[in-house]
């Protein structure tokens, strides 16, 4: 046992003198994985600072920038003129040191003037090494997020935003949701929007298939559909598409997190200027709005791209190890099954977590949020967020999927499935038990259920009424408001390709089989009459193929998007 672990057991609280001494005695550990077990990097919980300005601040008279880094040495604000080496206008605007509030482990320096439209990093160093790190707060970045920009977010409201509100909803079982990805939603030829792939697909009225003025795509599809709410998969700024070359097929679900508080760029028509994906994230939030029809943003704080790997991780170069969970031996723990998972029970992720979480709703509208992996989030942390978005707007609506990749280290109760009755009965989960039974299990493409004829009556019941009953051997939800009704979602197969693989054996993807679409008529009927929140695919009202591509994360944009014809 290492000095620094016999202290840390003997010790109730850390001083920094102490957290600098273990950071002395891990500087030969990689960072990604620590000298200190899981409980041991918890003790820096005792540093939490609990006020709402981290981050950069913006005012026209001066900008005051507060990063946590309880075991830097050392924290520099570095900033620029544009958001990448690359463009017109390049260069350095020099670098500040910044100044520590030792108590809470805070840095923060003051800049006077006008700031906006300016870039900036932190330099923080940590064990004599020393990393260019994006500010975790970031509000908005420049080209494929490497630096932070100041922004003025008032001069980012569209005409008209002050006078936008959300939709009504105070019954989360009367949510309709239709889950879609903003590029499918317009890049098919016949789609008839000009956008195509962007933000602004979204506000574009009167558009119809190939343009014959009769088929209505886009936002007046939508709004003749009924849906409720659209569901984005991750509108937030995510590592795997290029923002510098758009002009290729590049495509991805986004569930890989690098910014969680920029909206990504690949959707504006500038990914350059940082305010130009703010405006028109707004603009489609609004002309949603408009429509009667609510934004769900899909959220994924249980991993992030970078983690472990030592390449871009802001939250490691900022309190190494810190913001994720550790194996006993140390290492990253892969709750997630992409390398590391987050810890939700740790005081300061739990904070960016409920500080991102009200920035969005607040600044964006936003009309609720789905949780990537939510069994990764301890309970205590889900009903925290319950609390937060009930004091913005007790209309929010509140989701997620209720399991892991592997298993977890959280050392109290996660929001998995069999835990739910510990979860706010207003925060729903995927109910996977009824998704099975309507069509069939999803991990095997051939397996049928009820629709397909092959049984599975006394489940669909179950699932009907919400996986709520107390006789049922399945049951797991508190009340009808806690699931979400569904058969099909972006993972696995298309409910139209589930049936061709199950009831055809896999032959003719692209074709219209009248007794399948029969079949997808009644998986419709089940979701709308059954109890708890009703939950669709984009295009599975329309019988939409991925040809067989039952893992389409990454495939090209023919394969991804709706094909409206």
């Amino acid at each position: 046992m290492s000095k620094t672990k016999m202290f840390l057991r003997k010790s109730s609280a850390l001083t920094l003198s102490a957290l600098l001494a273990m950071s002395a005695a891990a500087a030969a550990v990689p960072l990604q994985v620590q000298a200190v077990s899981y409980s041991e990097m918890s003790t820096l919980d005792s540093y939490q600072y609990t006020g709402n300005d981290l981050g950069a601040v913006y005012t026209k008279n001066s900008t005051t920038f507060k990063v946590w880094a309880p075991t830097a040495s050392k924290v520099q604000l570095k900033r620029y003129k544009t958001g990448s080496d690359t463009e017109t206008g390049a260069g350095s605007l020099g670098v500040v040191d910044m100044t520590k509030q030792e108590s809470q482990g805070l840095w923060s320096t003051t800049v006077s003037g006008d700031l906006a439209g300016t870039y900036y990093t932190y330099l923080v160093t940590v064990n004599g090494s020393t990393k260019e790190t994006v500010d975790i707060y970031a509000r908005t970045t420049g080209v494929n997020g490497k630096r932070g920009m100041v922004i003025d977010l008032d001069s980012t409201d569209p005409v008209g935003w002050e006078t936008d509100h959300r939709i009504s909803c105070p019954n989360q079982t009367d949510a309709i949701i239709w889950e879609a990805h903003v590029r499918d939603f317009s890049a098919s030829s016949d789609s008839g929007m000009t956008n195509k792939g962007k933000y602004l697909a979204f506000t574009e009225t009167g558009t119809t298939v190939n343009n014959d003025g009769v088929h209505k795509t886009g936002i007046d599809y939508l709004e003749d559909l009924g849906v409720t709410h659209v569901h984005l998969l991750p509108v937030y700024d995510y590592a795997s598409v290029d923002e510098t070359a758009l002009n290729t097929d590049q495509f991805n679900w986004g569930y890989d997190p690098m910014n969680y508080n920029t909206p990504e760029g690949s959707y504006s028509t500038d990914p350059y200027h940082g305010e130009v994906r703010v405006r028109e994230f707004k603009q489609m939030v609004q002309a949603l709005h408009k429509k009667k029809i609510g934004v769900v943003m899909d959220v994924v704080y249980n991993h992030t791209y970078a983690g472990g790997s030592g390449q871009n991780d802001w939250f490691d170069f900022t309190v190494p190890g810190y913001y994720y969970r550790q194996t006993s031996t140390g290492a990253y723990s892969n709750g997630s099954g992409c390398g590391n998972e987050t810890a939700s029970d740790r005081a300061m992720y739990r904070k960016f977590m409920i500080d991102s979480l009200k920035y969005w709703a607040t600044e964006y509208h936003l009309d609720g949020f789905r949780f990537d992996l939510m069994g990764i989030h301890d309970v205590e942390t889900m009903n925290l967020i319950r609390q937060a978005m009930d004091e913005i707007d007790p209309n929010i609506i509140l989701y997620g999927e209720p399991w892991t990749a592997e298993a977890s280290p959280c050392p109290t109760p996660t929001a998995v499935q069999s835990n739910m009755g510990l979860v706010s009965e207003r925060v729903a989960a995927f109910n996977d038990k009824v998704r099975d039974a309507i069509k069939g299990s999803c991990f095997n493409q051939y397996d049928s259920g009820f629709i397909q004829g092959a049984g599975y009556e006394e489940d669909l019941k179950t699932g009907i009424q919400a996986n709520t009953t107390v006789t049922s051997y399945n049951k797991w939800s508190k009340q009808p408001s806690q699931t979400v009704t569904y058969t099909s979602a972006h993972d696995n197969f298309t409910l139209y390709d589930k049936l061709v693989a199950s009831v055809k054996g896999g032959s003719g993807y692209n074709n219209r089989y009248e007794d399948l679409v029969a079949m997808n008529k009644m998986a419709a009927g089940i979701i709308l009459t059954s109890q708890g929140m009703s939950f669709f695919q984009a295009g599975e009202e329309f019988a939409r193929s991925k040809y067989g591509d039952h893992n389409s994360y990454k495939s090209s944009t023919s394969i991804n998007q709706l094909v409206w014809n």
